[in-house]
């Protein structure tokens, strides 16, 4: 099966006056046709400027970004792009919020309409059509901000730590909802996070990055065994709290490598 995405080698630094920063080195991992993957690190380890490169807001320094096998920059392929806040427009309707992308991009048609209204309909949004973002709860605001980027019908999704912003009960309830309707949407993404229970609820692997300049520690698949295989499903089993302790282990132990480098400084 072709991957939709290749990273190969991929590395990059941040340039300012004081000097150069190696942000990133040599990272390499790639994705099949509706795979989720979740990748966690360190704060300020470099997850969310790999989006960025992944979206081709950055350049990468060296190694390459393919996309269903064309390098990056020759891809056609609608990239899906959630960031932490929902950037819903307070002077336009739900509706009229979630078909911005169409309108930007030309792609306002009989088809487009009417998907989007599916959407909304299909994910409990149809009778607030009309609403404005503020008469909306968090999480339905979320759900909004995922309709408006499903309608773009994106090959590949980018989660920067879309569920940061609210409070912990609806972040659970959020995530759960958004992780099931991605893979109801059969979507290829990437989730950044700094919460490992949202990473093993929702991915198919979790990444895990080390300390700047980033390198992949370790790629761990997760397997459950549930009927009904679902975020909150996952969070009751055995399998949760031994991925938990084990991802746990990988952060800590680059976290001392680094304080004791530092030490014999």
């Amino acid at each position: 099966m072709e991957h939709v995405l290749e990273l190969n080698q991929v590395s990059y630094s941040y340039h300012t006056k004081e000097g150069e920063t190696l942000a990133l080195s040599q990272i390499s991992f790639s994705l099949k046709k509706g795979e989720f993957i979740a990748i966690v690190g360190p704060s300020g380890c470099g997850k969310s400027t790999l989006l960025s490169l992944i979206s081709g807001l950055l350049t990468p320094e060296s190694g390459t970004i393919r996309i269903n096998g064309k390098p990056l920059k020759e891809s056609a392929a609608n990239i899906g792009y959630m960031l932490q806040k929902d950037h819903l427009f307070e002077w336009r309707t739900i509706y009229h919020n979630v078909i911005l992308g169409l309108e930007i991009q030309h792609m306002m048609n009989i088809h487009t309409i009417q998907r989007a209204n599916e959407l909304l309909e299909l994910y409990g949004l149809g009778h607030f059509k009309s609403s404005r973002p503020s008469e909306l709860s968090g999480g339905m605001r979320q759900r909004a901000a995922l309709v408006r980027t499903l309608v773009l019908e994106p090959e590949l999704l980018l989660l920067d730590e879309p569920f940061s912003a609210l409070d912990y009960q609806t972040r659970l309830a959020v995530g759960d909802d958004i992780g099931q309707i991605i893979r109801k949407e059969q979507k290829t993404a990437i989730l950044v996070t700094h919460d490992l229970s949202e990473a093993i609820s929702l991915g198919d692997r979790v990444i895990i990055l080390s300390d700047r300049p980033a390198t992949i520690a370790q790629t761990l698949p997760l397997t459950f065994h549930l009927k009904e295989d679902t975020p909150l499903e996952r969070r009751n089993t055995p399998e949760f709290k031994q991925y938990f302790n084990l991802i746990w282990k990988e952060l800590n132990h680059h976290g001392k490598a680094i304080q004791t480098a530092s030490l014999t400084d």
